[in-house]
Protein backbone atom coordinates (compact mmCIF):
# COMPACT_ATOMS: atom_id res chain seq x y z
CA UNK A 1 0.00 0.00 0.00
CA UNK A 2 2.71 2.95 0.94
CA UNK A 3 3.75 4.93 -1.68
CA UNK A 4 1.23 4.02 -4.68
CA UNK A 5 -1.28 5.46 -6.10
CA UNK A 6 -4.51 3.28 -5.79
CA UNK A 7 -8.14 3.73 -6.46
CA UNK A 8 -11.67 3.67 -5.70
CA UNK A 9 -14.70 2.94 -7.24
CA UNK A 10 -17.79 6.01 -7.03
CA UNK A 11 -20.28 3.73 -5.71
CA UNK A 12 -18.07 1.79 -3.00
CA UNK A 13 -16.38 5.01 -2.08
CA UNK A 14 -19.97 6.72 -1.61
CA UNK A 15 -21.34 3.47 0.17
CA UNK A 16 -18.27 3.51 2.60
CA UNK A 17 -18.74 6.75 3.71
CA UNK A 18 -22.08 7.01 4.38
CA UNK A 19 -21.79 3.67 6.91
CA UNK A 20 -18.65 5.75 8.62
CA UNK A 21 -21.29 8.53 9.38
CA UNK A 22 -23.86 6.02 10.23
CA UNK A 23 -21.04 4.16 12.73
CA UNK A 24 -20.29 7.68 14.24
CA UNK A 25 -23.66 8.03 15.32
CA UNK A 26 -25.43 9.80 12.24
CA UNK A 27 -29.18 8.60 10.70
CA UNK A 28 -28.70 6.70 7.67
CA UNK A 29 -30.68 9.53 5.67
CA UNK A 30 -28.38 12.22 6.93
CA UNK A 31 -25.00 10.11 6.69
CA UNK A 32 -26.22 9.32 2.94
CA UNK A 33 -25.83 12.89 2.17
CA UNK A 34 -22.91 13.56 3.65
CA UNK A 35 -21.88 11.18 1.97
CA UNK A 36 -23.20 12.33 -1.42
CA UNK A 37 -21.28 16.17 -1.12
CA UNK A 38 -18.53 14.40 -0.80
CA UNK A 39 -18.59 11.82 -3.18
CA UNK A 40 -19.42 14.76 -5.44
CA UNK A 41 -16.15 16.23 -4.96
CA UNK A 42 -14.12 13.87 -5.73
CA UNK A 43 -16.67 12.70 -9.06
CA UNK A 44 -15.77 16.16 -10.67
CA UNK A 45 -12.03 16.14 -9.94
CA UNK A 46 -12.01 18.94 -6.80
CA UNK A 47 -9.94 16.23 -4.48
CA UNK A 48 -9.63 18.27 -2.12
CA UNK A 49 -13.17 18.25 -0.39
CA UNK A 50 -13.94 15.06 -0.79
CA UNK A 51 -12.52 11.38 0.23
CA UNK A 52 -9.36 13.23 1.35
CA UNK A 53 -11.28 15.18 4.06
CA UNK A 54 -13.37 12.28 5.73
CA UNK A 55 -11.05 11.47 8.37
CA UNK A 56 -8.82 14.87 9.77
CA UNK A 57 -12.38 17.46 8.84
CA UNK A 58 -14.78 15.42 10.12
CA UNK A 59 -14.33 11.59 11.62
CA UNK A 60 -11.77 13.55 13.93
CA UNK A 61 -14.54 16.25 15.05
CA UNK A 62 -16.76 14.29 15.30
CA UNK A 63 -14.87 11.93 17.82
CA UNK A 64 -13.16 15.01 19.32
CA UNK A 65 -16.49 15.78 20.61
CA UNK A 66 -16.82 19.51 18.52
CA UNK A 67 -18.85 18.48 15.61
CA UNK A 68 -22.45 16.86 15.96
CA UNK A 69 -23.38 14.01 13.85
CA UNK A 70 -26.62 14.47 14.77
CA UNK A 71 -27.79 17.76 12.88
CA UNK A 72 -30.48 19.61 14.56
CA UNK A 73 -32.25 22.00 12.25
CA UNK A 74 -33.77 25.17 13.52
CA UNK A 75 -35.11 27.80 11.79
CA UNK A 76 -35.16 31.20 13.15
CA UNK A 77 -36.80 33.40 10.84
CA UNK A 78 -38.83 32.91 7.94
CA UNK A 79 -40.71 35.33 5.40
CA UNK A 80 -41.94 33.91 1.97
CA UNK A 81 -39.02 34.49 0.70
CA UNK A 82 -36.05 34.55 3.02
CA UNK A 83 -35.29 32.01 6.18
CA UNK A 84 -32.49 32.31 9.17
CA UNK A 85 -31.68 28.78 9.97
CA UNK A 86 -29.23 27.74 13.26
CA UNK A 87 -27.41 24.31 12.64
CA UNK A 88 -26.20 23.58 15.87
CA UNK A 89 -23.22 22.54 15.19
CA UNK A 90 -24.17 19.74 12.82
CA UNK A 91 -23.13 17.89 9.90
CA UNK A 92 -23.20 21.55 7.05
CA UNK A 93 -23.43 18.87 4.50
CA UNK A 94 -27.06 18.22 5.82
CA UNK A 95 -27.62 21.76 6.90
CA UNK A 96 -26.64 22.89 3.56
CA UNK A 97 -28.48 20.22 1.23
CA UNK A 98 -31.43 21.69 3.64
CA UNK A 99 -31.48 25.39 3.15
CA UNK A 100 -30.51 25.19 -0.81
CA UNK A 101 -33.80 23.46 -0.90
CA UNK A 102 -35.96 26.05 0.65
CA UNK A 103 -34.30 28.54 -1.72
CA UNK A 104 -35.54 26.80 -4.05
CA UNK A 105 -38.32 26.10 -2.93
CA UNK A 106 -39.32 30.03 -2.03
CA UNK A 107 -37.54 30.75 -5.37
CA UNK A 108 -40.66 28.41 -6.95
CA UNK A 109 -43.50 30.29 -5.26
CA UNK A 110 -42.00 34.15 -5.39
CA UNK A 111 -39.58 34.07 -7.82
CA UNK A 112 -36.48 34.17 -5.20
CA UNK A 113 -35.31 32.62 -2.19
CA UNK A 114 -32.22 33.62 0.24
CA UNK A 115 -31.75 31.41 3.39
CA UNK A 116 -28.72 32.40 6.00
CA UNK A 117 -27.26 29.90 8.20
CA UNK A 118 -25.40 30.01 11.63
CA UNK A 119 -23.76 27.94 13.95
CA UNK A 120 -22.68 25.26 10.78
CA UNK A 121 -20.17 23.25 10.28
CA UNK A 122 -17.69 22.83 6.73
CA UNK A 123 -20.43 21.54 4.18
CA UNK A 124 -17.42 19.95 1.63
CA UNK A 125 -17.85 21.99 -1.96
CA UNK A 126 -20.13 25.05 -2.57
CA UNK A 127 -20.49 23.77 -5.73
CA UNK A 128 -22.49 21.38 -4.94
CA UNK A 129 -25.57 23.37 -3.11
CA UNK A 130 -25.45 25.14 -6.45
CA UNK A 131 -25.86 22.08 -9.04
CA UNK A 132 -29.56 21.63 -6.85
CA UNK A 133 -30.52 25.02 -8.05
CA UNK A 134 -29.48 24.40 -11.60
CA UNK A 135 -31.28 20.61 -11.76
CA UNK A 136 -34.40 23.09 -10.70
CA UNK A 137 -33.63 25.14 -13.47
CA UNK A 138 -32.58 28.35 -11.52
CA UNK A 139 -29.72 30.09 -10.64
CA UNK A 140 -27.69 29.41 -7.38
CA UNK A 141 -25.22 31.14 -5.24
CA UNK A 142 -23.66 30.17 -2.38
CA UNK A 143 -20.86 30.96 -0.17
CA UNK A 144 -19.49 30.06 3.21
CA UNK A 145 -17.08 31.73 5.76
CA UNK A 146 -14.43 29.69 7.31
CA UNK A 147 -11.33 29.76 9.81
CA UNK A 148 -9.41 32.51 9.58
CA UNK A 149 -6.79 32.20 6.74
CA UNK A 150 -6.63 34.83 4.20
CA UNK A 151 -4.62 38.33 5.56
CA UNK A 152 -6.21 41.63 3.95
CA UNK A 153 -4.10 43.40 1.58
CA UNK A 154 -0.89 45.05 2.84
CA UNK A 155 -1.55 42.94 6.03
CA UNK A 156 0.34 39.17 7.25
CA UNK A 157 -2.12 37.97 10.12
CA UNK A 158 -4.80 36.05 8.78
CA UNK A 159 -8.28 37.11 9.41
CA UNK A 160 -10.68 35.91 6.53
CA UNK A 161 -11.73 32.52 5.99
CA UNK A 162 -10.88 31.13 2.32
CA UNK A 163 -14.54 32.25 1.61
CA UNK A 164 -15.81 30.74 -1.32
CA UNK A 165 -18.11 32.48 -3.88
CA UNK A 166 -20.04 29.83 -6.14
CA UNK A 167 -22.30 30.74 -8.82
CA UNK A 168 -24.11 27.98 -10.88
CA UNK A 169 -26.03 28.85 -14.18
CA UNK A 170 -28.25 25.94 -16.33
CA UNK A 171 -27.20 26.27 -20.04
CA UNK A 172 -28.04 24.12 -23.07
CA UNK A 173 -24.96 22.16 -23.02
CA UNK A 174 -24.20 18.67 -21.53
CA UNK A 175 -23.07 20.86 -17.90
CA UNK A 176 -23.91 23.86 -16.46
CA UNK A 177 -21.87 26.89 -16.22
CA UNK A 178 -20.86 26.72 -12.10
CA UNK A 179 -17.84 29.47 -11.02
CA UNK A 180 -16.72 27.21 -7.45
CA UNK A 181 -13.79 28.92 -6.02
CA UNK A 182 -12.19 30.05 -3.13
CA UNK A 183 -11.45 34.30 -2.56
CA UNK A 184 -7.51 33.41 -2.35
CA UNK A 185 -5.24 31.96 -4.31
CA UNK A 186 -5.78 28.70 -2.91
CA UNK A 187 -7.67 26.82 -0.25
CA UNK A 188 -6.46 25.11 3.08
CA UNK A 189 -7.75 21.57 1.41
CA UNK A 190 -5.30 22.18 -1.62
CA UNK A 191 -2.21 22.99 1.02
CA UNK A 192 -3.24 19.48 2.94
CA UNK A 193 -3.29 17.56 -0.13
CA UNK A 194 -0.41 18.94 -1.26
CA UNK A 195 1.55 17.91 2.26
CA UNK A 196 -0.17 14.34 1.45
CA UNK A 197 1.57 13.78 -1.55
CA UNK A 198 4.98 15.62 -0.28
CA UNK A 199 4.91 18.64 -2.31
CA UNK A 200 5.49 22.12 -1.92
CA UNK A 201 3.34 25.10 -2.78
CA UNK A 202 3.83 27.44 -5.64
CA UNK A 203 5.60 30.75 -4.43
CA UNK A 204 2.95 33.33 -4.02
CA UNK A 205 -0.03 31.56 -2.38
CA UNK A 206 0.85 32.20 1.30
CA UNK A 207 2.92 34.52 3.11
CA UNK A 208 4.46 34.22 6.61
CA UNK A 209 4.30 37.61 9.30
CA UNK A 210 7.82 39.04 7.16
CA UNK A 211 5.57 39.49 4.51
CA UNK A 212 7.76 36.58 2.38
CA UNK A 213 6.12 34.33 0.16
CA UNK A 214 6.20 30.42 2.13
CA UNK A 215 6.25 27.12 0.37
CA UNK A 216 6.56 24.59 2.71
CA UNK A 217 3.23 22.89 2.97
CA UNK A 218 3.42 20.91 6.30
CA UNK A 219 4.81 24.04 7.72
CA UNK A 220 2.05 26.08 6.22
CA UNK A 221 -0.83 24.47 8.08
CA UNK A 222 0.80 24.23 11.53
CA UNK A 223 1.44 27.79 11.07
CA UNK A 224 -2.00 28.78 10.18
CA UNK A 225 -3.17 27.52 13.40
CA UNK A 226 -0.42 29.50 15.19
CA UNK A 227 -1.15 32.70 12.93
CA UNK A 228 2.03 32.93 11.93
CA UNK A 229 1.61 32.15 8.11
CA UNK A 230 -1.69 33.32 5.81
CA UNK A 231 -3.22 32.69 2.46
CA UNK A 232 -2.94 35.42 -0.19
CA UNK A 233 -6.10 36.68 -1.54
CA UNK A 234 -7.35 36.24 -5.62
CA UNK A 235 -4.61 38.40 -6.98
CA UNK A 236 -2.14 37.82 -4.39
CA UNK A 237 -0.36 40.33 -1.69
CA UNK A 238 -0.26 43.90 -2.42
CA UNK A 239 -2.38 46.25 -4.96
CA UNK A 240 0.50 45.42 -8.08
CA UNK A 241 -1.97 42.13 -9.41
CA UNK A 242 -5.08 43.55 -7.91
CA UNK A 243 -4.89 41.03 -4.70
CA UNK A 244 -7.37 44.01 -2.92
CA UNK A 245 -10.31 42.63 -5.31
CA UNK A 246 -10.10 38.72 -3.91
CA UNK A 247 -9.42 40.63 -0.57
CA UNK A 248 -12.79 42.34 -0.98
CA UNK A 249 -14.70 39.25 -2.16
CA UNK A 250 -13.43 37.29 0.69
CA UNK A 251 -15.06 40.09 3.27
CA UNK A 252 -18.54 40.21 1.18
CA UNK A 253 -18.76 36.63 1.62
CA UNK A 254 -18.00 36.99 5.78
CA UNK A 255 -20.49 39.16 5.69
CA UNK A 256 -23.26 37.29 3.75
CA UNK A 257 -22.32 34.47 5.78
CA UNK A 258 -22.23 36.25 9.38
CA UNK A 259 -23.68 39.66 9.93
CA UNK A 260 -27.16 38.65 8.22
CA UNK A 261 -27.96 36.02 10.69
CA UNK A 262 -26.09 37.24 14.05
CA UNK A 263 -23.40 34.48 13.46
CA UNK A 264 -19.74 34.04 14.46
CA UNK A 265 -16.99 35.55 12.01
CA UNK A 266 -13.05 35.60 11.54
CA UNK A 267 -11.66 35.03 14.83
CA UNK A 268 -14.14 33.18 16.63
CA UNK A 269 -13.83 30.68 13.75
CA UNK A 270 -10.26 29.59 14.98
CA UNK A 271 -11.81 26.44 16.72
CA UNK A 272 -10.07 26.90 19.82
CA UNK A 273 -10.10 28.49 23.08
CA UNK A 274 -8.32 28.50 26.12
CA UNK A 275 -6.01 25.96 24.77
CA UNK A 276 -8.80 23.45 23.98
CA UNK A 277 -10.68 22.47 20.43
CA UNK A 278 -14.18 23.48 20.40
CA UNK A 279 -16.72 23.67 17.46
CA UNK A 280 -16.30 26.12 14.55
CA UNK A 281 -19.59 27.49 14.18
CA UNK A 282 -19.52 28.59 10.75
CA UNK A 283 -22.28 30.60 8.36
CA UNK A 284 -23.58 29.66 4.99
CA UNK A 285 -25.64 32.17 2.53
CA UNK A 286 -27.99 30.02 -0.32
CA UNK A 287 -29.66 32.05 -2.65
CA UNK A 288 -31.85 30.73 -6.06
CA UNK A 289 -33.35 32.46 -8.54
CA UNK A 290 -36.09 30.84 -10.84
CA UNK A 291 -35.06 32.04 -14.37
CA UNK A 292 -38.73 31.69 -15.55
CA UNK A 293 -39.44 34.85 -13.47
CA UNK A 294 -37.47 36.50 -15.94
CA UNK A 295 -37.57 34.53 -19.26
CA UNK A 296 -38.42 31.20 -20.57
CA UNK A 297 -35.97 28.65 -18.98
CA UNK A 298 -34.86 27.32 -22.52
CA UNK A 299 -34.14 30.62 -24.36
CA UNK A 300 -32.37 31.66 -21.37
CA UNK A 301 -30.21 27.93 -21.42
CA UNK A 302 -29.41 28.57 -24.94
CA UNK A 303 -28.04 32.31 -24.75
CA UNK A 304 -25.88 31.31 -22.08
CA UNK A 305 -24.64 28.41 -24.06
CA UNK A 306 -23.83 30.88 -26.72
CA UNK A 307 -22.20 32.81 -24.60
CA UNK A 308 -20.03 30.17 -23.40
CA UNK A 309 -19.61 28.34 -27.05
CA UNK A 310 -18.56 31.92 -28.54
CA UNK A 311 -16.23 31.95 -25.53
CA UNK A 312 -14.36 28.76 -25.81
CA UNK A 313 -14.35 29.46 -29.82
CA UNK A 314 -12.26 32.51 -29.11
CA UNK A 315 -8.83 33.25 -30.51
CA UNK A 316 -6.29 31.05 -28.62
CA UNK A 317 -3.36 32.21 -26.97
CA UNK A 318 0.07 30.68 -28.31
CA UNK A 319 0.70 27.70 -27.36
CA UNK A 320 -2.65 26.74 -26.02
CA UNK A 321 -5.36 24.32 -28.45
CA UNK A 322 -8.04 24.65 -25.93
CA UNK A 323 -10.32 27.47 -24.02
CA UNK A 324 -12.49 26.04 -21.02
CA UNK A 325 -15.58 27.59 -19.44
CA UNK A 326 -16.13 27.34 -15.83
CA UNK A 327 -17.55 23.59 -15.12
CA UNK A 328 -16.26 22.15 -18.46
CA UNK A 329 -13.14 20.53 -16.89
CA UNK A 330 -15.33 19.21 -13.44
CA UNK A 331 -17.44 17.94 -16.07
CA UNK A 332 -15.01 15.79 -17.79
CA UNK A 333 -13.29 15.05 -15.09
CA UNK A 334 -16.52 12.84 -13.91
CA UNK A 335 -16.72 11.54 -17.22
CA UNK A 336 -13.20 10.46 -16.86
CA UNK A 337 -13.42 9.15 -13.13
CA UNK A 338 -16.32 7.22 -13.84
CA UNK A 339 -13.97 4.98 -15.90
CA UNK A 340 -11.12 5.11 -13.73
CA UNK A 341 -12.58 5.90 -9.50
CA UNK A 342 -11.05 8.18 -7.63
CA UNK A 343 -7.54 8.40 -6.98
CA UNK A 344 -6.52 7.73 -3.84
CA UNK A 345 -2.54 9.04 -2.40
CA UNK A 346 -0.90 6.29 0.14
CA UNK A 347 -1.99 9.05 3.13
CA UNK A 348 -5.81 8.90 2.16
CA UNK A 349 -5.73 4.78 1.64
CA UNK A 350 -4.01 4.86 4.90
CA UNK A 351 -7.30 6.71 6.53
CA UNK A 352 -9.55 4.55 4.92
CA UNK A 353 -8.02 1.43 6.21
CA UNK A 354 -7.64 3.33 10.02
CA UNK A 355 -11.43 4.73 9.92
CA UNK A 356 -12.55 1.09 8.37
CA UNK A 357 -10.82 -0.89 11.06
CA UNK A 358 -11.40 1.53 14.02
CA UNK A 359 -15.10 1.15 13.45
CA UNK A 360 -15.54 -2.32 12.50
CA UNK A 361 -16.58 -2.19 9.17
CA UNK A 362 -14.47 -5.21 8.22
CA UNK A 363 -17.18 -5.50 4.88
CA UNK A 364 -15.71 -2.93 3.22
CA UNK A 365 -12.55 -4.34 1.16
CA UNK A 366 -10.18 -2.44 -0.60
CA UNK A 367 -8.38 -3.44 -3.39
CA UNK A 368 -5.46 -1.60 -2.69
CA UNK A 369 -4.60 -3.96 0.43
CA UNK A 370 -4.51 -6.82 -1.89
Amino acid sequence: MAGKMAYIDLKSAERFVADVFVALGSPRKEAAVCADVLICSDRRGIDSHGLNRVKPIYYDRIKSGILNPVTLFEILRETPSTAVVDGHNGMGHVIGKRCMQMAIDKARRVGMGAVAVRNSTHFGIAGYYVLMAVDAGMIGISCTNARPSIAPTFGVENMLGTNPLTFGMPTDEAFPFVLDCATSITQRGKIELYDRIGKNIPSGWAIGLDGKSRTNSSRILKDLTLDTAALTPLGGPGEDMAGYKGYGYATVVEILSSALQSGSFMKALTGMADGRKVPIPIGHFFFAMDVEAFTDLPVFKKNTGNILRALRASKKAPGHKRIYTAGEKEYLASIERRRTGIPLPPSVQTDLVTMRDELGLSRHRFTFER
